[in-house]
């Protein structure tokens, strides 16, 4: 039952990023959405760790920096596209960094053909072809491009996640330290762009990002930490499912055939991914061992979800 906190998680995330764009629809600045999505964690952690008395001084902070550098820019990659596609196909998009894990699997280890990471990014190249086909117009290629970059990145910042776990980098540590990074980012953008103006409405959605962003952390973090793995990886994919109602009810943007049948893909890319490298941990820890490279999803996940 624990699990089922990844369904709150999900809606949490997908709300955050209508208020993505509903924020750039209203004219405020990307530096503005990324300070919002990265604060509520700063101060809520920060203020746990000093209640605690927990240390805050980093065991590596060569790993965390590699980390910060994939993580913020695939942050900031997702958000732009957001706000230049509709909200499930950037959604989508962000969603494809099992797709590159698995990839770089097989590049890893080709001679041993492992069938099921082949099928996995098979579907997931047939499901991006799909979102960015041919007839979308050239802006939203360009946003398509990004999201797709912004997945491959979070890739990368996945498996550094996991060399800080390796070392014994607590969880909130390593979130801790990649809000304040965010922060950070979004603070120098505003110092060089200067703060934008923005009415009500804009002030509500920047801070629904960080709110909704934050109860999405948490209860992502609860479903990964008490409930199931497997379970939770597929119902994080209900993100998808969430971004394409809301983008039919704000924005009357309702995915053809072809743009849902992408998704599914992607989604079917990222499931067997995640079962292949679960089957190989548990192989793995019942031998006494570890699989190294592995690709299941943890808790630190939702430092990077949008």
């Amino acid at each position: 039952m624990q699990s089922l906190w990844m369904l709150l998680a999900s809606l949490m995330f997908a709300a955050m990023g209508a208020c993505v764009k509903i924020a750039s629809d209203l004219q405020a600045s990307l530096p503005q959405i990324i300070l919002f999505r990265g604060l509520p964690s700063v101060v809520l952690i920060f203020f746990w760790a000093v209640f605690t008395k927990r240390s805050l001084r980093p065991i590596s902070w060569r790993l965390h920096i590699l980390r910060n550098i994939s993580g913020v820019s695939s942050m900031w990659m997702g958000f732009i596209a957001i706000s230049l596609l509709p909200l499930a196909t950037a959604v989508s998009l962000n969603y494809t960094s099992p797709l590159f894990i698995a990839g770089w699997m097989l590049a890893r280890d080709w001679k041993q053909r492992d069938a099921v990471r082949t099928l996995a990014v098979l579907c997931g190249f047939v499901g991006v072809l799909a979102i960015m086909r041919p007839s979308i117009g050239m802006e939203q290629l360009l946003g398509a491009a990004v999201g797709l970059c912004a997945g491959a990145s979070a890739a990368v910042a996945l498996m550094q996640v996991r060399s800080l776990g390796r070392i014994g980098e607590p969880e909130w540590r390593t979130v801790l330290i990649f809000s304040c990074f965010v922060c950070l980012t979004g603070t120098t953008g505003i110092v060089l762009d200067g703060w934008v103006i923005v009415g009500r409405e804009g002030w509500l959605a920047l801070v629904g990002i960080g709110l909704f962003g934050l109860i999405g952390q948490l209860a992502m973090t609860r479903a990964f930490g008490l409930g199931s793995a497997l379970l939770t990886a597929a119902l994080q994919y209900t993100t998808i499912v969430f971004a394409a109602l809301f983008s039919a009810l704000i924005w009357g943007q309702i995915p053809d055939w072809v743009a849902w049948s992408g998704m599914a893909l992607i989604v079917v890319s990222g499931l067997l991914s995640t079962w292949r490298t679960y089957s190989e941990n548990r192989v793995m820890q019942g031998k006494g061992g570890t699989a190294a490279g592995a690709d299941a999803p943890s808790p630190e996940q939702v430092s990077r979800r949008v």
